[in-house]
């Protein structure tokens, strides 16, 4: 934990984006919090209430006004600083900041491979700067949250690997599913793209419209295959497939996992489903942010959309023999900077919960 004084000066870079409007509204009503710098270059000069008419009401969103990022700047007047920036761009900010002493919290993908060559692989560039990968903490609270409590370099989880360890990890952890043959297929709203401008994301080419894409190798299969194979001891590949559904964020996840043994009775059945039960309270009872849900309820995105939650329940097939393990969360708020607030949380020594619920 560090020494931060109260309340935590914090900046965010690449704050027009909606990661970066998600953080401002998260930020601004922080009871801990003092929102000192937000960058963006298209709209330098503006007030956060002229670009983001929703915040208005708050008064300091009339004079807190959009900068140019400049490092040298940012790093004397905040403590933190989150980066909402692109792959490759965000690392430009993150080496500076972090030899400067600010504790740097990234949502782009530059830090959370441990291989510079599978980043290479993935994201289809050299890695801007593989010195950090090893320094590097994988925000994902949940799992690593002592080492995000003394880290100052902090890779915030995709909104798709977050949707898919969350269910699988504990029981990996346990020996309750085979590392091989798992299956995941997520539907994402249209702002898991970005605020961008392409034909693929208009509004007549999403509406009333489902597809697949980035099949078969979705860059975030990097660091979902990455930390299932910390967890499983071994080489785990999963096969992934993301589609685009016409809604403004939630992503939904069903994953189809092989038990570690075989049940055919119903007595079988009912042990497994004990044990897999038992594996899911141990990992989840006491964790804020995550819902286990019980008998006949199924995840939902319209009960967590806004919300830093995420929801999960499961089933056994006897047909099949699989389990089946349904994920569902916001993919800006728990999928990106709520999740992002809640490592901050965990480095200022402050509820975890706090500016969340």
């Amino acid at each position: 934990m560090h020494p931060f004084h109260h309340p935590v000066r914090v900046a965010i870079v690449g704050a027009s984006g909606y990661s970066g409007e998600e953080l401002v509204r998260l930020l601004l009503n922080h009871p801990s919090v003092d929102l000192v710098a937000v960058t963006s270059r298209q709209n330098a000069g503006q007030s956060v209430a002229q670009v983001f008419p929703r915040f208005a009401s708050h008064p300091k969103s009339r004079t807190l006004h959009f900068s140019d990022p400049n490092v040298e700047v940012l790093s004397k007047v905040a403590d933190i600083v989150f980066l909402a920036l692109p792959h490759g761009v965000a690392a430009e900010f993150a080496v500076p900041l972090h030899q400067a002493g600010v504790v740097v919290i990234d949502l782009s993908a530059d830090f959370r491979l441990r291989s510079a060559e599978i980043y290479r692989e993935f994201y289809a560039h050299e890695h801007p700067a593989p010195a950090l990968l090893a320094e590097a903490v994988y925000g994902l609270p949940e799992v690593y949250r002592d080492r995000i409590r003394a880290s100052r370099l902090i890779a915030s989880p995709g909104c798709y690997p977050t949707s898919i360890l969350l269910p699988t990890l504990p029981l990996l952890r346990a020996g309750l599913i085979r590392p091989a043959g798992i299956i995941a297929d997520s539907l994402s709203g249209v702002s898991g793209a970005g605020r961008k401008a392409e034909v693929d994301y208009l509004f007549c080419e999403c509406n009333e419209s489902v597809r697949a894409y980035g099949v078969p190798k979705h860059r975030h299969l990097s660091e979902i295959e990455q930390e299932l194979s910390l967890a499983a001891g071994e080489k785990v590949t999963v096969q992934f497939t993301p589609h685009l559904i016409p809604v403004n964020r939630g992503i939904h996840t069903t994953l189809y996992l092989a038990p570690a043994r075989h049940f055919s009775t119903t007595d079988e059945a009912a042990a497994l489903g004990r044990e897999i039960e038992e594996c899911y309270r141990q990992a989840y009872a006491n964790e804020p942010f995550v819902r286990v849900l019980t008998g006949k309820a199924l995840p939902d995105t319209k009960n967590v959309v806004g919300t830093n939650m995420l929801e999960l329940a499961w089933r056994l097939d006897p047909r099949t023999g699989r389990l089946l393990v349904m994920s569902a969360e916001d993919n800006i708020v728990k999928g990106a900077s709520g999740q992002a607030v809640q490592s901050m949380n965990i480095i200022c020594g402050l509820p975890e919960t706090a500016g969340l619920v």
